[in-house]
């Protein structure tokens, strides 16, 4: 997995520990909303770059070995669940 990748995810890891003391402290809810809104946009970015590096290289890798059938399928059930 790519080092941003992982950076993100400590990022985001990091963000939740300060929402929970922000919870733990009583901070008022729209600046923990707010908080919580920044970690769900980094998760989904992280998410896109994630499911773009699987698509550009296991899907690739398996539409050359004749495997792309199962792998498109696979992308389009994950796509499916981001769009809810």
């Amino acid at each position: 997995m790519d080092q941003d990748v992982l950076n993100m995810l400590k990022t985001t890891k990091g963000q939740l520990e300060g929402i929970i003391k922000m919870v733990e402290d009583e901070r008022y809810c729209v600046d923990i909303s707010k908080q919580l809104l920044a970690v769900q946009a980094l998760v989904k970015k992280v998410n896109l770059k994630i499911i773009d590096n699987h698509i550009r290289h296991c899907v690739k890798q398996a539409i050359v070995e004749g495997r792309g059938d199962e792998k498109i399928t696979e992308i389009i059930n994950i796509i499916d669940k981001y769009a809810k």
